[in-house]
């Protein structure tokens, strides 16, 4: 049987992860609220961007642009993952990080190199240590990126893109469905693939200057409103990630507390009885003697 020290200090180390456990839990849901209002705030600008978008890249040929240009073969692929800083989120990066492996390892096994961006010291700590061709890394940027960052950002990619560099660009985030459920995403982003044009309501959309001038003016702003879009996702999924983490967590110590306790019980139960045995034992032998 333990000893009643030993149990006593395992009860106290337990409640003391659970005060932790229990904080985290706690920042996780405050920075969920704030990222998530975000992220729902930025929504209907972006589905009126594709909307806009998708309507007047229906009116011409893709020819008008190199972005909306497919190349007959692809020869390098430019992949950018998304990860977090930290741990304690669960699954949340292993997912990220087995979705992008596999990904990866297909498109080598059918002859196309892989480049990687990676975004998140998680993804960039695995990546770097396994001798992955990462050409650019980004850390501690969550919560800090603007449009400025995003533009900037962006017009590399083009750049590679333009310049032959990479015949494509995929970008892969955590898309964030529910509090519970998560999901690892690879979206094309260069070459653009336009969205699927809807008539508004009230007819076509009036263009000035002409619907070719709009396009090459929008698509790197669309370009730009996806990316903030994945950085927004992602960070909505991690934080949702770390407060379900945390509060299994919280309920695992719970659980340990009681666990310890009734051992605890059970063991001071069992020295009093050993006590108790001990004194009649000595009490009989005295009458004996």
């Amino acid at each position: 049987m333990a000893k009643l020290k030993d149990i006593k200090r395992k009860i106290a180390a337990v409640k003391k992860t659970m005060q932790i456990t229990r904080a985290m839990n706690m920042v996780a849901a405050a920075k969920l609220r704030k990222v998530q209002a975000k992220a729902e705030s930025f929504a209907p600008y972006s589905m009126k961007f594709a909307e806009v978008l998708g309507n007047i890249a229906s009116r011409i040929s893709p020819d008008i642009h190199p972005l909306l240009m497919k190349r007959e073969e692809i020869k390098r692929s430019l992949l950018i993952v998304f990860t977090a800083d930290r741990g304690l989120c669960g699954s949340f990066n292993t997912n990220l990080i087995n979705r992008a492996e596999a990904w990866i390892k297909d498109r080598e096994n059918k002859g196309i190199k892989c480049d990687i961006i990676t975004i998140g010291r998680k993804g960039r700590d695995y990546f770097s240590r396994r001798k992955y061709n990462i050409i650019e890394s980004h850390i501690n940027i969550y919560g800090k990126v603007d449009m400025k960052f995003i533009s900037l950002f962006n017009e590399r990619l083009i750049e590679r893109y333009l310049t032959e560099e990479v015949d494509e660009v995929r970008i892969l985030y955590s898309r964030f469905i529910s509090m519970l459920k998560q999901e690892p995403t690879i979206m094309k982003l260069i070459p653009v693939e336009t969205p699927t044009a809807e008539v508004p309501i009230g007819g076509e959309y009036l263009c000035e200057p002409s619907p070719e001038e709009l396009l090459i003016q929008l698509l790197p702003k669309y370009l730009n409103i996806q990316i903030m879009n994945a950085f927004l996702q992602n960070e909505t999924s991690e934080h949702a990630a770390r407060m379900t983490a945390m509060d299994n967590a919280t309920n695992n110590c719970n659980e340990l507390i009681k666990d310890l306790t009734r051992l605890y019980n059970k063991a001071r139960q069992a020295a009093i009885t050993s006590e108790l045995m001990d004194i009649v034992g000595g009490a009989e032998a005295l009458k004996k003697g």
